[in-house]
């Protein structure tokens, strides 16, 4: 089986490597891929953007599978332009995936569907917002309604940083079109947990829970970014409470969308806050999370090409999901600066060094190789992935690999899985 992963990213580089494993697959091409990726694929100078050229690659090698990683190609429609090719595509067509590319229309789909979520309003003009910002008062979230890269939430604990908010997205236009349309939200109190479902359409099958560390600092502080860190499972929805939680969050959505004569295949990804009034959707993204997926693939003991095949094939219902007991944590390495301006071109060094450690694996991000060497090129340049016994043993073998990484100019939060000890009572 040929198969062509689409993206650059760490999770593109989990994906490789866990799709490497499959006894089925003879060749993996990962377009256009990175350093890590270029040690067990091959590398396309393609585009993820560039739709009619990966069609065109695709059926030049005769590719078995597509598996996109990022949101972009889903929502410029690669898995409806690969199914007209013939090419299964494992992802959701675009009127799917405007779940992620819109947050206005994710909104319609949770109210249409009964799906629990923060009270919003809806503007395309500034007048419009200030003064709806202005009855409701802060704290609100303001959210740019297009994709920004994870970027585009700003939480506005007060009056004045509500105004610098929706200055940004209006005035500034600080993250372009995304910000045609914008959302103020109410802002919820809670804990933030990621789940994340295989889907083939009808029937919705839970990975474990995950936790995604969005800020830049310690302690939840900084501006956001697309990720600094995850750990599955997160205490908050423990094990046992996921099938029940897929039936809120989850499932409602996915007959939403069969009901409107748009099945959703692939990976439906809920964020949500745990509040005092029960669970509420943040947003909903339709591909694995970017740095969720390294932890959990590395607890996924399936044959993933047997998961992604019975999703295609709308047979999801006979699988079950083999996960591994212990748990896992990844810490993101930044170029300094990040998420704003920062350098690139810093050697990175220790990367073999760090996967000696037992259950420890490097998933690289923004590098590209030079030669023999490893060079940063990206703002997230990798993400060091542990297994542990427990979410403690996890955390210290992730560090523990971390600290035998060497790269100037560079930073990562140190407090990556604290929230889930604290809640355990063990920090």
């Amino acid at each position: 089986m040929r198969i062509l992963i689409i993206g650059s990213g760490g999770r593109e580089h989990a994906l490789a490597w866990k799709l490497k494993q499959c006894p089925a697959v003879t060749e993996l091409f990962v377009a256009p891929g990175n350093g890590g990726t270029a040690g067990i694929a091959v590398n396309v100078p393609i585009k993820d953007s560039d739709i009619p050229a990966l069609v065109a690659f695709a059926r030049e090698k005769a590719v078995d599978l597509v598996v996109p990683g990022p949101e972009l190609p889903l929502t410029l429609g690669v898995t409806d332009a690969m199914k007209e090719a013939g090419i299964p595509c494992f992802g959701p067509v675009a009127a799917c995936a405007r779940l992620e590319g819109s947050k206005s229309f994710a909104k319609e789909v949770m109210q249409a569907a009964g799906v629990p979520t923060a009270a919003a309003g809806v503007f395309t003009s500034r007048v419009d917002a200030d003064a709806f910002a202005a009855e409701h008062g802060a704290p609100l979230v303001i959210k740019a309604d297009g994709l920004a890269a994870g970027k585009g939430v700003i939480v506005a604990m007060t009056d004045e940083e509500v105004r610098a908010a929706l200055d940004l997205m209006f005035e500034d236009h600080a993250f372009g079109d995304a910000a045609g349309t914008v959302l103020i939200e109410e802002f919820l109190r809670g804990e933030e947990v990621s789940l994340l479902c295989f889907c083939d359409g009808r029937t919705a099958l839970p990975l474990p829970s995950a936790q995604d560390h969005k800020a830049v600092f310690d302690g939840d502080k900084g501006p956001n970014t697309g990720g600094m860190g995850a750990y599955s499972p997160a205490p908050v929805l423990p094990d046992e409470r996921l099938d029940a939680m897929a039936d809120i969050v989850t499932r409602p959505v996915l007959a939403e969308m069969a009901r409107r004569g748009t099945p959703f295949t692939g990976i439906l990804y809920a964020g949500l806050m745990m509040t005092e009034d029960g669970p509420k959707v943040l947003e909903y993204n339709v591909r694995f999370g970017d740095p969720e997926c390294q932890p959990l693939l590395m607890r996924l003991k399936n044959d993933l090409v047997d998961v992604i095949t019975a999703c295609l094939e709308g047979r999801l219902d006979t699988v079950k999901l083999d996960i591994e007991d212990r748990s896992a944590l990844g810490v993101v390495l930044t170029s300094a600066g990040y998420p704003g301006a920062y350098p690139k071109g810093m050697p990175v060094s220790g990367i073999s060094s760090a996967e000696e450690l037992d259950d420890v694996r490097v998933f690289q991000a923004g590098t590209r190789r030079d030669g023999e060497r490893i060079l940063s090129s990206g703002g997230r340049v990798l993400c060091v992935t542990a297994l542990g016994r427990d979410l403690r043993d996890a955390q210290k073998r992730a560090y523990e690999g971390l600290d035998r990484l060497s790269m100037e100019h560079s930073q990562f939060r140190s407090d990556i899985g604290l929230k889930g000890l604290k809640r355990l009572g063990l920090a």
